[in-house]
């Protein structure tokens, strides 16, 4: 809500920044004022993943299997990537469960560790709750540091226990999230319940606590992973990006196409940094690299075109 309120304010007429920041700040003191900490930490989280990813990502379901002919248009490959048409009824309805099951799951066992941690352990809390906003740049460093975290987290976690040791995680990682040839929102969340925590979840959630993130960093680095997920997996070729989200989304995809056919299987992260640093890029795949070599190009033929109806 404070958040809401800064961002709104400028949009309905608001006088000026300094006002903007104001309300912010009262909005947030009363909150804290009147909430105990463990109801603002897991209402915001429970909000933010509501917010971010589970309610867009069942409305994209909505919208791929009521018009699926024009769904199918702005699909990357099309009628083979519709959710009704890889898993059936039946299959879909398991997906939706599993995948808001094991979103609520995670917020649950937060609430949990923090119940443990201060009610019966006396200990403080795994996150930072007080009336003092942190200063922007800090809250942008502690997101900025959290995301770096979480991105070499899962991309071990994904490598290593879900493609190449024999562990249950593998076999559960195969079974589950890749029993769907193509990904479509909700399979970011889609997998056993101990892959999703040890996977999606963990990586997030760990450096927020061992640095004690101020909730408000710990929400805004919540809200990027969940925006990343809902994009990444949707499917479609229109995102709101120019260069990082398609490029995360058409390397999501070659994984799950490697994943299912006899190739040797890789892009194990979303924004590709990682597998060009480690050399587990899907073969003839473009990395991030080339992304922005891309992207460079397009606007250096764009300036020469502009340059050329002026001459």
């Amino acid at each position: 809500l404070p958040l809401l309120s800064f961002l709104a304010l400028p949009w309905f007429g608001g006088p000026s920044t300094a006002v903007s920041v104001l309300i912010f700040y009262l909005t947030w003191s009363g909150l804290v004022a009147s909430h105990d900490p463990l109801t603002l930490e897991i209402g915001g989280t429970l909000l933010v993943r509501l917010l971010c990813y589970v309610l867009p990502a069942l409305a994209f379901l909505a919208f791929d299997c009521f018009t699926p002919g024009v769904s199918r248009k702005i699909k990357a490959r099309g009628r083979r990537q519709l959710p009704l048409r890889q898993v059936g009824p039946n299959g879909l309805a398991k997906v939706v469960t599993v995948s808001v099951g094991n979103v609520l799951l995670s917020v649950t066992l937060q609430g949990a560790l923090e119940l443990l941690t201060t009610h019966s352990l006396h200990l403080r809390s795994l996150l930072r709750v007080t009336a003092l906003v942190p200063l922007p740049w800090s809250l942008l460093k502690d997101v900025a540091t959290g995301l770096i975290i979480r991105g070499f987290l899962r991309y071990g976690i994904h490598r290593y226990f879900l493609h190449t040791l024999d562990t249950p995680l593998k076999s559960w990682h195969s079974q589950w999230q890749h029993s769907v040839e193509l990904p479509f929102s909700l399979v970011a969340s889609y997998d056993h319940p101990v892959n999703y925590l040890v996977s999606e979840w963990m990586p997030a959630f760990l450096p927020a606590y061992l640095f004690r993130f101020h909730i408000l960093a710990w929400h805004a680095l919540l809200a990027i992973a969940s925006i990343e997920e809902l994009f990444v997996y949707s499917g479609y070729v229109i995102l709101p990006s120019a260069i990082l989200l398609p490029g995360m989304a058409r390397r999501n995809e070659a994984h799950f196409e490697s994943a299912r056919s006899n190739k040797l299987v890789g892009n194990f992260g979303h924004l590709g940094l990682i597998d060009f640093m480690f050399g587990t890029a899907c073969e003839d795949e473009n990395d991030v690299v080339d992304d922005l070599q891309d992207e460079a190009e397009r606007h250096r033929l764009q300036q020469r075109a502009g340059a050329a109806s002026v001459g």
